[in-house]
């Protein structure tokens, strides 16, 4: 009886025992793993917390701007090469046929000041001038009246947009009709336009080619508000009324800057031309006074220098009445 009894209290001890480590390493288990639970839960809750910081407005506004600000940068300089004034100008886009041109002309002005028995680095001089500097000249002329008749018309543009969305028709019929009733460079473009549409380009990736061949400001605006109204929807008619609003009130302040430049126009204009007119009149009244000037060596650096102090002066009035809004 004894021996039972021992046996049974042996039994029990060694499983209590047991039952006491199995219940320890059990309970260390579950405290660890609540331990991990907790961690976990707060570098979850970080991360939100973090994404919650990354999605705030000041920081989606900074996101924002540093992407307009590299798309601005990227596109002036696509916009200052050869090709894109050759686009502006309406051109096409042969750069090649442009520089054969240019050569052609440079090569035909030498000839003609080494036939009128001028020096070789006059006739260098001038064949540099008309062939690399008169050409890029006429580009850059050609463009920007083209571009400011695009500018002036395309407000006019948007009102017709609107009132044909507000009368029931869709916007690519509003397109055709532009394309049709307004001036030109305006209808030219937005024939393109459509034909691209109706080709099946997407109308934002067929507004970025539009811009590449005419980059103005008002035709950002425009493709940036038709981009989103096709993203997130809404009264397409009312946003590009405000957008009308926002071009014309841009040209009133054009208008208004040209005029209260126009007297420090006149005063450039008017310093930058007078050392060369008084040149051309003593020479004419008094050829022989003059000649030294022509003939000399040191009358040519005289010329020369001349010719470089006119130019910074004419580039530095040119920046102090050149507003850009």
């Amino acid at each position: 009886m004894l021996i039972i009894l021992a046996g049974i209290l042996g039994f029990i001890t060694i499983a209590g025992l047991g039952f006491a480590f199995t219940s320890g390493d059990g309970g260390q288990a579950k405290t660890v793993k609540r331990a991990q639970l907790i961690v976990g839960g707060g570098e979850r809750q970080a991360t939100v917390r973090a994404k919650a910081a990354a999605n705030t407005p000041e920081v989606r506004r900074k996101q924002i701007l540093n992407t307009l600000r590299e798309q601005d940068r990227r596109q002036k300089k696509a916009s200052l090469s050869l090709a894109a004034r050759l686009r502006a100008a309406g051109l096409g886009e042969s750069v090649r046929t442009f520089w054969i041109i240019s050569g052609a002309i440079g090569l035909t002005i030498a000839a003609i000041l080494l036939a009128l028995g001028q020096m070789p680095l006059i006739a260098l001089g001038g064949a540099f001038a008309a062939g690399f500097g008169l050409p890029r000249w006429v580009v850059g002329f050609l463009a920007k009246g083209r571009t400011k008749k695009f500018t002036e018309a395309f407000s006019d543009a948007i009102d017709i947009i609107v009132r044909g969305i507000k009368s029931g028709l869709p916007v690519h019929d509003c397109l055709k009709i532009i394309g049709k009733e307004c001036p030109e460079p305006l209808s030219g473009e937005f024939r393109i336009l459509t034909e691209n549409v109706g080709m099946g380009m997407p109308i934002d990736q067929a507004l970025e080619r539009m811009y590449e061949r005419m980059p103005t400001n008002e035709l950002r605006f425009f493709a940036i508000v038709l981009s989103i109204q096709a993203k997130t929807g809404g009264n397409l008619a009312e946003a590009l009324g405000n957008l009308s609003t926002v071009l014309r009130a841009r040209k009133l302040m054009g208008e208004k800057i040209k005029a209260l430049s126009a007297e420090a126009i006149a005063s450039a204009f008017i310093i930058g031309c007078l050392p060369p007119g008084v040149v051309v009149l003593i020479t004419v009244t008094s050829p022989a006074y003059m000649q030294p000037l022509f003939t000399d060596p040191r009358g040519h650096l005289m010329l020369l220098a001349g010719a470089i102090w006119m130019s910074l002066g004419i580039f530095v009035m040119r920046k102090m009445i050149n507003f850009k809004f």
